[in-house]
């Protein structure tokens, strides 16, 4: 299993943030890597439906509870 971090872009779709080399996605690595102000969720990447599909994609903000992101 792969964990990703998801959160709502300005444009209102999901953005989809993966670990590199296989490490662990974890709250400091989300955190990092989200852009400043977004609230994000770590999900399991399995749960995501397929890419074709990518572009229907929602998030209820109200889900997003993980944290927010602290990049600049």
């Amino acid at each position: 299993m792969t964990d990703c971090a998801v959160f709502q872009n300005d444009a209102g779709g999901v953005s989809v943030v993966y670990p590199a080399n296989g490490a662990a996605m974890t709250v400091a690595l989300a955190k990092a890597n989200v852009p400043a102000g977004k609230a994000f969720k770590i999900i399991d990447a399995a749960t995501l439906p397929g890419r074709d599909t990518r572009a229907l994609w929602t998030v209820d903000p109200l889900t997003l509870t993980d944290g927010v992101g602290e990049r600049a």
